[in-house]
């Protein structure tokens, strides 16, 4: 097969919970044990860090991948969705998978596949832990899919498990509470094997400390162990690269001078858990001058995109990949404390999220343009229309993400900030 026939067959063959939903989710790891095994067991042949929480899972592993790179190791990065190609979930210090791996490794299992019937996303953890076991990686940064204790990446035993934080999202399959979706990012804590909890939440922490209690796995929380002071946030400025400046003062001694080209008011709860992690795992073996490098080069050795990125100046426009409450909380915030004549909104959503939960915390004083990202699974932009109305949201409706900001850049004037999101397929479509 050629690469994009391989495509084809991988997006159409196997069910892919990104574009239709709740029919791809397994709730077990046995199609993931099963193909593991078939291939060997290729996970147990690399040494990995296992990142999952609700926000910021992403910006971390990349940020471990780039620390690990700045020290000289070999660095296998796995996370998901992907945004343009389907080969960025997969990287080899900062380098997609090729696609002739891509096509040989599913030419060579398709009967393996037809066999145990994976969903793609547990294909895609085979493939990548297949890919670092061949490339022979130092390390592996492993990113949770959608939970923790029933991904099919929890199938590891990491040098450590971290968890960002916890906040409301699939809540259809983690539970309704705070308490039950803790339980399930839980799972990822291993035995004897350090976790760093990025945020001491008052409904969750019982949960990690009995739980790593349980399996007597020392236990770490990153906002009790670092502390950040800003310096400046260059987020109100025309300058296209935004950066985030900061001191950091830990346990293990202090940092000065850092700086982040992720900006977004989240990543100051990011980078807590970053420095948390490259402490606790390498406070013998990753020098400081790597952690600076690494977070300062985070974008450059990882290629990131989606997080707070500037995609266009005169006037600013900012697309930002958070699609929940918490994440979309923290945007509104950031948008608030910039200086701007006026706010134009473009913004799709996924047909399954719990929208009423998310619309009031917009801005009622943005221009709207609602539309629908070119998914299965996403919503109707009239629907979206409609129901912001009720908050008093208000704007037009398109057809796509691509005309909606084509309108919003029409409106616009040099002034004025236009933001894209609500959604990883907003962006996808823009940036």
């Amino acid at each position: 097969m050629t690469y994009q026939e391989t495509l084809h067959y991988l997006f159409n063959s196997l069910p892919v919970y990104q574009r239709i939903g709740a029919a791809a989710y397994k709730a077990d790891l046995n199609n993931t044990i099963a193909l593991l095994k078939a291939l060997g067991n290729p996970e147990t042949k690399f040494k990995s860090i296992h990142v999952g929480g609700t926000n910021g899972k992403g910006s971390v592993s990349h940020n471990f991948a780039s620390i690990a790179q700045e020290a000289g190791l070999r660095v296998g990065l796995y996370t998901s969705p992907h945004l343009k190609d389907f080969r960025e979930r997969i990287r080899l210090n900062g380098k997609k998978i090729s696609k002739d791996y891509v096509v040989n490794f599913v030419e060579k299992n398709m009967s393996l596949f037809e066999q145990i019937h994976p969903s793609f996303f547990e294909m895609t953890v085979a493939l990548a832990f297949s890919y670092f076991a061949e490339k022979n990686v130092d390390i592996a940064i492993v990113e949770v899919g959608m939970g923790g204790r029933l991904d099919s990446t929890n199938v590891l035993k990491p040098l450590m498990s971290v968890i960002t934080n916890i906040s409301f999202d699939h809540t259809q399959y983690l539970g309704k509470t705070l308490e039950s979706i803790a339980t399930e990012k839980a799972g990822i804590i291993k035995e004897n094997t350090p976790v760093i909890i990025g945020e001491t939440q008052e409904e969750t922490k019982d949960i990690f400390l009995q739980t790593a209690k349980e399996r007597n796995a020392p236990i770490f929380f990153a906002d009790q162990l670092v502390k950040l002071e800003e310096q400046v946030n260059q987020t109100d400025t025309e300058d296209k690269d935004f950066w985030y400046c900061f001191n950091a003062r830990t346990n293990y001694g202090s940092l000065f001078n850092l700086r982040s080209p992720l900006s977004g008011k989240c990543q100051s709860k990011n980078l807590k858990v970053v420095l948390a992690g490259a402490l606790i795992v390498g406070v013998t073996v990753v020098p400081k001058k790597a952690v600076r490098k690494g977070i300062f080069n985070c974008i450059k050795n990882t290629h990131l995109q989606g997080r707070w990125q500037c995609i266009g100046t005169n006037p600013l426009i900012i697309a930002d990949t958070a699609h929940n409450e918490a994440g979309l909380q923290l945007v509104c915030q950031q948008l608030s404390s910039m200086h701007f004549n006026k706010l134009h909104f473009v913004i799709s959503m996924v047909n399954d999220k719990d929208i009423n939960h998310i619309l009031p915390l917009l801005p009622k004083n943005a221009t709207y343009y609602f539309c629908k990202a070119n998914i299965p699974r996403g919503l109707d932009a009239n629907i979206l229309k409609q129901t912001a109305a009720q908050y008093q949201l208000f704007g037009r409706a398109y057809k796509s993400v691509k005309g909606a900001l084509q309108a919003a850049k029409k409106h616009a004037l040099r002034n004025d900030v236009i933001f894209v999101g609500g959604s990883t397929f907003t962006v996808a479509e823009v940036v």
